[in-house]
């Protein structure tokens, strides 16, 4: 694809006017493995990659006997004046 680009630290780029009119193309590098950045007035604004790519989320592995052993809080602030607050300060 000849709107693409190399750049420095950044590898293979496209702009995303050139990118909204050759998505299909850039979904099929991406598939086959190549990672693709969008620029916007020349500079990085979205990375596309593969999705086999992406790491699985860690998954808590944490026990109920863990959690008992965790400190209470006794001062605050404690969760409910935080969300409170928050909730206050939204005009909620």
């Amino acid at each position: 694809m000849r709107e693409t680009i190399a750049l420095p630290g950044v590898g293979l780029s496209i702009p995303v006017r050139a990118a909204k009119a050759k998505l299909s193309a850039l979904l099929e590098m991406v598939a086959a493995g190549q990672e693709v950045t969008i620029t916007s007035d020349g500079k990085p604004k979205a990375v596309l990659l593969p999705v086999t790519r992406h790491k699985p989320r860690k998954v808590f592995t944490g026990t109920m006997e863990h959690l008992k052993q965790m400190p209470m809080q006794t001062e605050g602030p404690f969760a409910d004046e935080i969300i409170r607050a928050d909730r206050d300060g939204r005009g909620w």
